[in-house]
């Protein structure tokens, strides 16, 4: 019997196809190198091999692009004609939820096949993947907790899992823990992006720039190589460190070269420019046509059905270029969608709002702004990625509340981003500026 690096079987699989199939899985425990190169050669070595197939599923489906997610269902439809074993036919009902929408019901179908094969890997970092997509802080911890008794230190992939319990213990607030655990993980395995980007939440959940800068120059050799796909999310995150501190010159910097030097059209990486581009927005400098470059890519992307937090960064571009034919383009398909998934609803109960508030937003109707973010930031358990991403909804909040003249607001915005970040620069603005703003109380008068 053939098995994986865990040990469970390989359907269909060569001993030289297995080979390929534990490369190509290391690579995504990694985000670095090309694991569908490496499955492509799995499966052109035995057309059978179920679990190849179902790997590239994963990948396929979880880069939450339109012509992923159609080349996801072809090979699906595949892998169903094949033998399969009960644990591979545990991914593809999973995978079947994904590709259809509906994202909770999958990493829900991934929690139930962890408890059953909690040495999964696959299972386990796909299911991670998920509960981040969908922003569920919960899972994200609790996924791995589930699962760590079954494990030991000598097993293949023990340090992945602490990587991605640092980062689901630093999405519920467990900084120290997260940061223990995270470093423990890069100590094992210093390739692991995902452990050294749990680390580097922390810092900026902490309010560590000069941390988290540090963190970033000394372990760049492992995490910015050319084979890791994860480097422009790191990038970012440095970005982030240098534009709290009020170096711009450093984030413009980043931003032309690592972050969007190589105009690159993958999904996450096009999210970050959008988040960084805006945020150098809100501090007042002005991008100049970077907006045109960025937008124009998201074309191919930003369909207002595949995933909403997608749709919201591409609207950030879309209204920097002055594109917004395409901002009401992906409105009108939430507006109009009639599907009943998790997709639909992040579209309509969330994503239409963010759109909504960031529009006015830039078009100077900071009221209108204040009024549809005022809601939407609380999406926790609704769709969109990680605490450091949805920042950006608050920052354009308390924004528009000092721009528009909402002075309690403005100040009861910065009192609450002081409490969690009471040495950001960034934040001290805020309050000296609504301050600034106040009019004199009835005392004084």
């Amino acid at each position: 019997m053939i098995v994986d690096q865990q040990g469970h079987a390989l359907s269909g699989a060569t001993f030289e196809a297995a080979g390929l199939y534990d490369r190509a899985a290391a690579a995504f425990n990694l985000y670095r190198g090309d694991p569908i190169g490496m499955l492509d050669q799995a499966i052109k070595a035995a057309p059978e091999f179920a679990m190849a197939q179902i790997l590239k599923v994963h990948l396929f489906g979880l880069a939450t692009e339109p012509g992923s997610t159609k080349d996801a269902k072809a090979i699906v439809a595949k892998v169903k004609s094949l033998r399969l074993s009960e644990r591979e036919a545990s991914h593809v009902a999973a995978l079947d939820l994904l590709l259809e929408g509906h994202w909770t019901a999958a990493a829900e179908a991934l929690d139930l096949h962890n408890a059953n094969y909690p040495h999964d890997l696959v299972a386990l970092q796909s299911g991670h993947l998920m509960d981040f997509y969908r922003a569920n802080a919960r899972d994200l911890r609790d996924r791995i907790a589930r699962v760590l008794p079954k494990w030991s230190a000598d097993m293949p992939g023990y340090s992945i899992l602490l990587g991605m319990h640092s980062f689901g213990l630093e999405e519920t607030g467990d900084y120290g823990r997260a940061e223990e655990a995270g470093r423990h993980a890069v100590d094992l395995q210093p390739l692991d992006s995902w452990a050294h980007h749990a680390v580097a939440h922390v810092m900026e959940m902490q309010g560590r720039a000069e941390d988290g800068i540090g963190w970033m120059i000394a372990r760049e050799p492992h995490w910015s190589g050319d084979d890791n796909f994860f480097k422009v999310h790191n990038w970012w995150h440095r970005s982030l460190y240098h534009l709290d501190l009020g170096q711009v010159d450093e984030v413009f910097a980043l931003y032309d070269g690592p972050i969007r030097r190589d105009r690159s059209t993958v999904a996450l990486d096009m999210v970050d420019a959008s988040a960084l581009l805006w945020r150098l927005h809100l501090s007042g400098h002005d991008v100049g046509d970077r907006w045109q470059e960025l937008a124009a890519t998201w074309d191919n992307h930003a369909d207002g059905r595949t995933y909403p937090f997608n749709d919201w960064h591409a609207v950030m571009a879309y209204l920097g270029a002055g594109r917004n034919s395409e901002v009401e383009r992906i409105l009108a398909s939430y507006r109009n969608g009639t599907d009943v998934t998790d997709v639909a609803e992040w579209g309509q109960r969330t994503a239409m709002p963010l759109v909504e508030g960031f529009t006015a937003f830039w078009h100077g109707d900071y009221d209108t702004a204040a009024q549809r973010l005022s809601g939407a930031r609380f999406i926790a358990n609704s769709f969109g990625g990680s605490h450091a991403q949805r920042d950006i909804i608050d920052w354009t909040l308390a924004e528009a509340a000092v721009r528009g003249g909402l002075t309690g607001l403005a100040q009861a915005l910065a009192n609450e981003r002081l409490a969690l970040k009471p040495h950001s620069p960034v934040n001290r603005s805020f309050l000296t500026r609504a301050g600034a703003n106040a009019a004199p109380d009835r005392e004084a008068a």
